[in-house]
């Protein structure tokens, strides 16, 4: 366990080491709170026409109009900000040839695989924490559900832990960082679109490819209902990506 700790440090370090660490934090508090302050203005006028309209006064809440649709916003911009996080996980080890060096230390394939992944995590742990003085903000205009609030924030980290264990898969298959990032982003959107498949081909089978998707098991947790279905799912499909890393890293040992 320390060697994977001590690995997971030094990937996150080496997001806070270079440029490109920073820009994408930057980047991703400022346009979610660009967003934010969009919807935010727009709720504003709603709320404000909702005072002199009885009939829409309990249409127009924080949690409809701000929360729900915000968190989806963030979702969308982590689609295409993750596989620019896990590009370097292992494409650049591959480049500059560090990877046989941690190779032959005495570690095992699973400890550089869970090392990296949390490294990884740990830097989407900031992102996130990033976007939390919204709440001051979400508290001052309303009433906001805290139950709604907090199963929107474990969505988001398993969607996006999901798309990192996807983007590192594709690092592990290649020495470019560009490669595996178009890669990564190509799967994620092939994954993501899945979930219109029930709508597009309403057969067994769409519904089948549309459970599949993980923006599908999304829709339950954006509204604070926390199953243990999607949990699972989540988990599983990260369990999945882990191992198959770890098989690709595996394989290297006996090259």
């Amino acid at each position: 366990m320390r060697a994977t700790l001590a690995i997971a440090r030094r990937e996150l370090d080496q997001y806070f080491a270079t440029p490109m660490g920073w820009l994408l934090l930057c980047g991703f508090v400022l346009v979610t709170g660009f967003f934010f302050a969009l919807m935010t203005t727009d709720y504003s006028v709603q709320a404000s026409q909702a005072a002199f309209n009885p009939y829409m006064q309990d249409q127009v809440n924080v949690n409809d109009w701000l929360v729900q649709p915000w968190f989806a916003n963030t979702a969308v911009i982590l689609l295409l900000l993750c596989p620019a996080l896990s590009m370097r996980l292992f494409a650049e080890d591959r480049r500059q040839r560090s990877l046989e060096l941690l190779l032959s230390s005495p570690v095992t394939s699973g400890q550089i695989v869970l090392g990296k992944y949390l490294g990884a995590l740990g830097f989407l742990s900031v992102l996130l924490f990033g976007t939390l003085h919204t709440l001051l903000i979400l508290y001052w205009l309303g009433d906001p559900d805290p139950g709604i609030l907090a199963a929107n924030y474990v969505g988001t980290f398993l969607l996006a832990a999901a798309f990192l264990a996807v983007g590192m898969l594709a690092s592990a298959f290649t020495e470019s960082q560009v490669v595996a990032l178009v890669v990564s982003f190509g799967g994620l959107l092939a994954l993501w679109v899945l979930s219109w498949a029930d709508t597009l081909a309403p057969s067994s089978w769409g519904g089948v490819l549309a459970h599949i998707s993980m923006l599908s098991h999304m829709e339950q947790l954006s509204k604070g209902l926390l199953h243990v279905e999607d949990v699972t799912y989540y988990l599983t499909f990260i369990g999945f990506f882990l191992f198959a890393t770890w098989q690709r890293v595996e394989a290297w040992r006996w090259q």
